[in-house]
């Protein structure tokens, strides 16, 4: 793994770390949850590791600008999982995973993001969510990004 890669592997280590903290606060009514805070608390624990913390803010800030519309196309493609019964970390890699397959295809190519979220779902999630992460992305590429383009993976 080159050096970028490595680099961006640790950034969405600390993207779906803040999205899952800023998630759990929202939910249990903590009215002090701060995306801004949490995202600069996380990247200062990284900070001499992480030179593109311009990459990592983009993922954070973009999964929760298309939160809304990310969890409507996932739906679809895990009917037997509503969003709410998918678990919380589970479910965030499915948000980051399908951001970059829709919103970060001209610099991610689909196979990486798809990749970065199973082996986020391994160290991470449960026995099972890489391969459930891997098969929901999967098909959101085969359904969303592959039959809405010329045959190119540009979004």
């Amino acid at each position: 793994m080159n050096a970028i890669a490595s680099n961006r592997h640790l950034g969405r280590i600390v993207a779906l770390q803040t999205l899952y903290e800023y998630e759990f606060r929202m939910q249990s009514n903590d009215t002090s949850a701060n995306i801004d805070d949490i995202l600069a608390r996380n990247l200062d624990r990284y900070e001499t590791t992480i030179d593109d913390k311009g990459f990592v803010e983009k993922l954070v800030k973009g999964v929760l600008d298309e939160k809304d519309d990310l969890d409507a196309k996932i739906q679809p493609i895990a009917p037997d999982w509503p969003i709410d019964q998918i678990a919380r970390i589970d479910c965030n890699i499915l948000r980051i995973g399908l951001y970059e397959l829709l919103h970060q295809a001209k610099t991610i190519p689909p196979k990486v993001a798809i990749n970065e979220a199973v082996e986020l779902a391994k160290a991470f999630g449960s026995d099972n969510s890489s391969k459930f992460i891997n098969g929901v992305l999967g098909t959101a590429f085969r359904t969303l990004v592959e039959d809405t383009t010329d045959g190119s993976t540009e979004v």
